[in-house]
């Protein structure tokens, strides 16, 4: 993107406010309200190891693949999950968001996994004995190969086939669930690229497309498209049956249990406008706006944020001189999250649980930084009368990062890929210490 000197020294005022770190307006009250739900955030594919029926595992084995590495024995949590739950216990935290792997639960077509089932079953039952709220995601992002193969989300079967499985899962684990959620960043399915720098989407588009073509091939079909596809040549008909699949899934799972709350997380940035004619409010519309409305109909709606974007009349600014920056060269900013929060319930009007939120970084006091800085601004908003009910960070331990594999670090617990120890870094005790006093 092209930015012409005017533009940059027209939105100055934007970003030349005080240093994003710094204190902001008035004083907080440090007080959190009684049952928060304070937690950390993992997902299935990321964490457990060797999940061979999903679609995410044959791409990272294709060639050519977008994959930097392959996710492999992950972190090994398919079998020490128990230890995750113990690390959660450890900090003070009260909640732990994990998902459940649908290609685990339903490897092929009609075919449901008890055993599977049972796995997860133990998950929540083990959070429960350690006094854990279980917070679980029927799907974050990755399918089986077979729903893959079929089109993903551009088939016409999707919506009742994601109806089903929510039944057939719901059935299985419902009575245990504190906090469920249909689909993780929905909304962000097959147009990712709207958000990423035109010469980098122009590249990865291209790398995806190769890739799917070459997982097709090797799953015996013509077609292949992932549940976490940057883009589509259908993106329209994905939106269109992720958000039918959502509803889908919720009344699913809300049949089985009405009292169960139910939500859908969404991918949201801290939208700011600078200088005339900003696009913030129509890229607000494109990437949010039928997704906020669908989550009136929810219990509650989920704010995964890591970042702002501002926006001039040509796209999106470039982060400002001296910021701190993420391992992808994005801003860290903290009052980003509260400024997303804000929005969403300003549209949705249903109560907010942070869903996500973190850095990734090798820089760990950039992260324990981050976090009451965060927290404060979250706070505020609290104040202002947004409902939020919990906050979950991600993630508890470094883990396989999608295409990008296991470089960037966002994890509160390191990770020793050979013998799967995890550490606690110096941001889990920050962050423990507010979670235990229920206040910053």
């Amino acid at each position: 993107m092209e930015l012409d000197r005017r533009t940059l020294m027209g939105s100055a005022v934007a970003l030349a406010a005080a240093p994003a770190f710094a204190a902001k307006g008035r004083a907080v009250d440090p007080r959190f309200p009684q049952g928060f739900l304070w937690g950390a955030a993992t997902a299935g594919h990321q964490i457990e190891g060797n999940n061979v029926n999903s679609d995410c595992w044959l791409m990272e084995n294709v060639k050519p693949t977008v994959f930097v590495e392959r996710s492999g024995d992950a972190a090994n949590s398919l079998e020490l999950w128990p230890v995750d739950l113990d690390l959660v216990k450890n900090l003070g935290l009260n909640t732990y968001r994990f998902s459940l792997e649908w290609a685990r639960i339903e490897p092929e077509e009609g075919l449901f996994s008890v055993a599977m089932l049972d796995h997860y079953k133990r998950i929540i039952e083990g959070c429960r004995e350690r006094g854990i709220t279980p917070m679980v995601t029927f799907n974050h992002f990755t399918t089986p190969r077979w729903f893959a193969g079929a089109g993903g989300w551009t088939d016409p079967r999707s919506v009742d086939l994601f109806r089903r499985y929510c039944d057939r899962a719901a059935k299985h684990l419902a009575g245990g669930i504190g906090y469920a959620t249909t689909l993780n960043e929905p909304n962000l399915a097959g147009i990712l690229q709207a958000v990423l720098p035109p010469q980098l989407a122009e590249k990865l588009v291209a790398g995806e497309r190769a890739m799917s073509e070459a997982a097709a091939r090797a799953n015996g079909g013509t077609k292949f498209l992932a549940g976490n596809a940057l883009s589509s040549d259908n993106a329209e008909a994905v939106q269109a049956n992720l958000l039918a699949g959502h509803k889908a899934g919720r009344d699913a799972i809300k049949a089985v249990r009405p009292d169960l709350p139910v939500g859908v997380s969404l991918a949201m940035f801290d939208d700011q406008a600078a200088g005339k004619n900003s696009i913030r409010d129509a890229m607000r519309a494109k990437l949010y706006g039928r997704w906020l409305e669908a989550a009136r109909g929810d219990d509650f709606v989920g704010v995964q944020n890591y970042e702002r974007s501002v926006w001039t009349d040509k796209g999106k600014l470039p982060p400002p001189a001296g910021a701190e920056l993420n391992y992808a060269g994005s801003e860290v900013y903290p009052p980003s999250l509260a400024g997303a929060v804000r929005y969403a319930y300003s549209q949705a009007h249903v109560p907010v649980i942070v869903t996500e939120h973190g850095v990734g970084t090798d820089n760990d006091d950039l992260r324990a930084r981050l976090i009451p800085a965060a927290l404060a601004e979250l706070k505020k908003a609290m104040d202002d009368g947004v409902p939020v009910k919990g906050y979950m960070h991600w993630s508890l331990i470094d883990n396989f990062e999608w295409i990008f594999g296991y470089g960037p670090k966002f994890g509160l617990h390191s990770l020793d890929r050979t013998t799967f120890v995890r550490t606690a870094k110096a941001s889990a005790a920050i962050y423990g210490a507010i979670a235990r006093r229920n206040a910053l």
